[in-house]
């Protein structure tokens, strides 16, 4: 468990009499807990990291030059799809489960969305690119798609990394003053529902990267 650091503020006022009277105001320590969240799929995650390449084709196009054509690689793209760990392990941003976390509030009266944004932070492990990732136990398989590109009615195929079934654990610290660690595990899990991570989650019209927190498993409060 961590707490911020109290803070004492003194204020001056006047009486009546013309006398200063001293006002102190003590602020309270936040007090923050830290729980170790494992979490099980309901279906099929699919990872579509931004790569180097199409980063390159967005300069060119913002520049005014054009990329050179290039024959199609779907090794290439399905291995530049990944967040990878510098082990070769897999990975997800973590900020894609507070979004999907932030979301579940939807689900219910008693918080809003722009509140929960600074009442509950994900961590994650470091990834190559620098990112926070949480880790992915699973073992991923390309997948294929046909996917419509621009406005018009071109379509493309598409090979990036999908999870058929997988699982992580969440380093989730949350502010104790605004949230129980029921509250927390029941957002988490309407987040999992309703939002999603990853491609073709249910906010995005889709039904993939759906989760649940694993009750079968231990949920750590670390101290």
């Amino acid at each position: 468990m961590a707490t911020a650091t109290a803070t004492s503020v003194r204020t001056t006022t006047a009486s009546s009499n013309g006398a200063d009277k001293k006002e102190t105001i003590d602020l309270s320590p936040i007090e923050v807990g830290i729980m170790r969240i494992p979490i099980l799929s309901d279906s099929p995650l699919i990872v579509n990291r931004f790569s180097e390449k199409a980063k390159r084709q967005l300069l060119d196009k913002a520049q005014g030059r054009k990329s050179p054509r290039q024959p199609k690689d779907p090794e290439s793209e399905y291995q530049a799809a990944f967040y990878r760990f510098e082990d070769g392990g897999y990975g997800i941003p973590a900020i894609a489960f507070k979004s999907a976390t932030v979301g579940g509030a939807r689900f219910f009266s008693a918080i809003t969305m722009t509140a929960l944004k600074q009442f509950l932070f994900f961590k994650g492990e470091v990834g190559l690119d620098g990112q926070q990732l949480v880790r992915i136990i699973g073992e991923p398989r390309m997948r294929e798609d046909v996917v419509r590109i621009g406005k018009g009615t071109g379509t493309e195929l598409r090979y990036r990394p999908e999870f058929l079934e997988w699982s992580a654990v969440l380093d989730v610290v949350y502010v104790k003053a605004a949230l129980t660690k029921g509250s927390v595990l029941s957002l988490i899990d309407a987040g999992g529902l309703g939002v999603g991570v990853g491609e073709w989650r249910p906010e995005r019209d889709g039904t993939f990267g759906t989760f649940h927190v694993d009750q079968t498993q231990e949920i750590t409060v670390v101290e």
